[in-house]
């Protein structure tokens, strides 16, 4: 029940970091007129917060559907990548 709980609310948590970086990072660094070293330091940390994020959220999705091994290593791996195309 308390893994449950746990994989919820990294679910939840994940979810809402996507869609904090829903516009793209460009796009955020952009409307906060953001440029030259503010503005690369800023596009590093918020891609590698949606791809902790993505993680997060691919790692939940195969503890739900109980996937181990192989397998859940390719669900994983495929989540991240559709994660990634999406933004």
């Amino acid at each position: 029940m308390n893994k449950l709980c746990v994989f919820a609310l990294i679910a939840l948590f994940s979810t809402s970091l996507a869609h904090a970086a829903g516009p793209g990072c460009e796009a955020q660094a952009a409307e906060k007129k953001l440029s030259g070293a503010a503005k690369t330091s800023f596009i590093t940390k918020c891609e590698k917060d949606a791809a902790a994020a993505a993680t997060a959220s691919c790692e939940a999705q195969a503890a739900e559907k109980k996937l181990a091994g192989a397998a859940k290593n390719s669900f994983v791996k495929k989540c991240q990548k559709d994660a990634a195309a999406s933004n």
